[in-house]
């Protein structure tokens, strides 16, 4: 296999013989190198070796900048510019998956957070955590839980932002870029709360009125939309049957037996 593999490869394809085509291909996958690689990338795809011809595209990919300095890289990019085409194209799909899984894990990543944030808020507004609490009750220490809090990182953060929401002067204005997070993260809460007469947390309820109103107004928008676009298509289609009566009646007063 060490001297011959390759041969075995190429003859085991020509006549047909599965069990050595297998034999082969297991063992040139266990030798692969950054040298031949190139070569037995080009072998794997004239006989029809996926699996052999997947270690190397993935070898290839690892190593792609020893790989372009190699003989074997020069000989086929010089011989084989479709090969080369394939192993760019591969790089490419490659290197998009691993963008799009970064990007996913990052997007799971950020609904956890809010998650929690949403847990967050309603327990500070429910029990009390630290510094923030309900209007109706004081926070002390007494009331305290004597074991922290599961979530103090987001629990601290939250009560950080809700004080300065409570003492900012900008919010009214919309300058406040803080602020605008807090009432984003109310606006959320009342999205997916599904107790707003009971909810204790600010704003909850009238932030869920207010999105249905719009959304009404919005269904309002669309059918008030649509029935304009009918009424005008009706009032073409009159000016047009209007056209073809008048052009018909010149014809008949103009016809003379």
């Amino acid at each position: 296999m060490e001297k011959f593999g390759i041969h075995l490869l190429a003859l085991s394809h020509v006549y047909s013989v599965p069990q050595l085509k297998r034999r082969c291909t297991e063992g040139l996958g266990q030798r692969l190198t950054v040298e031949n690689v190139v070569d037995v990338l080009q072998l794997a795809r004239l006989c029809d070796a996926p699996d052999l011809y997947l270690k190397c595209m993935k070898l290839v990919y690892g190593n792609i900048k020893t790989v372009e300095n190699t003989e074997g890289w020069k000989f086929m990019s010089y011989h084989d510019p479709w090969l080369e085409l394939e192993i760019l194209q591969f790089i490419d799909e490659k290197e998009l998956r691993k963008k799009t899984t970064r990007r996913y894990r990052e997007e799971q990543r950020l609904y956890l957070e809010l998650s929690e944030a949403m847990e967050c808020l309603e327990h500070i507004f429910t029990e009390g955590c630290t510094t923030v609490g309900p209007h109706d009750m004081e926070i002390t220490t007494m009331n305290m839980k004597k074991e922290p809090c599961t979530k103090f990182a987001i629990c601290r953060g939250l009560q950080l932002l809700i004080r300065h929401f409570a003492g900012c002067k900008d919010r009214v204005n919309g300058g406040c870029s803080r602020c605008k997070r807090m009432w984003q993260l109310l606006r959320l809460h009342s999205s997916i709360c599904d107790k707003p007469d009971s909810c204790r947390v600010p704003l909850c309820r009238q932030s869920k009125l207010r999105s249905q109103q719009v959304k009404k107004k919005k269904r309002e928008d669309t059918r008030w939309k649509l029935l304009v676009k009918k009424v005008m298509a009706a009032k073409r289609k009159r000016a047009e049957d209007d056209a073809t009566d008048t052009i018909r009646d010149h014809g008949i007063r103009s016809f003379r037996l």
